[in-house]
């Protein structure tokens, strides 16, 4: 395979423009799409990743990664599709009903599909009925929710009992995220994890799976 340490490159720095016109050249030339993936676009998320842990990158640096890493993805997943490449794992995310903020939801969102996750965004306001019909249909085994809002953060506990009674509680892991949250929230409300920030949640997803 040939070396394409430049993609890499072009999504840690957040160069959508170059990140896509080298995922371009890397399929006209035949290159195994999986590769491309697990060798220069995951690895350029992780560091992304540890470079915000770290106070070297900051919000807006993850924005352009997480979008040049998009673009990027939007040319593979066709090719990965039709060969039958298993994502790590399929989340089901939203921001919980009656909270319209939208940022942090789409910053993990688009960390989790640079972590090889594939990612079903049901946007915000999302009632309890939807996150359980989208489960179904995706057969999804990770629920991601997002509130910004002290009065919306009761909705996650009300999505967890709507996944209990449709019986598919079994099947997913729950992980809760966004500004008022905390661990002891999500302990009390039963959900099997919680992250302060996107990368976080990454590493969040891949362990509850692990378990």
């Amino acid at each position: 395979m040939a070396d394409w340490q430049p993609l890499y490159e072009a999504v840690l720095s957040g160069d959508a423009k170059t990140a896509r016109t080298l995922t371009e050249q890397a399929i006209a030339a035949g290159a195994d799409p999986l590769e491309i993936v697990n060798q220069y676009m995951v690895p350029a998320m992780d560091e992304v990743g540890r470079r915000f842990e770290c106070n070297e990158y900051f919000v807006p640096e993850l924005l352009l990664s997480a979008r040049a890493m998009k673009g990027s993805l939007e040319l593979l997943r066709p090719l990965l599709t039709a060969r039958g490449a298993q994502p790590v794992g399929r989340v089901v995310i939203g921001t919980v009903k009656g909270d319209l903020h939208d940022i942090g939801k789409n910053l993990v969102a688009a960390m989790l599909e640079g972590g090889g996750f594939e990612v079903i965004d049901l946007g915000v306001n999302v009632t309890p009925e939807q996150f359980v019909a989208k489960v179904k249909e995706h057969n999804a085994n990770v629920v991601a929710m997002s509130a910004l809002l002290t009065t919306t953060m009761p909705a996650m506990k009300s999505t967890i009992e709507a996944i209990k009674q449709a019986g598919l509680r079994e099947q997913v892991k729950v992980l809760i995220g966004g500004a008022p949250i905390t661990q002891r929230y999500a302990e009390e409300i039963g959900a099997d994890g919680y992250s302060e920030n996107a990368p976080g949640a990454v590493s969040l997803a891949k362990r509850a799976l692990a378990k």
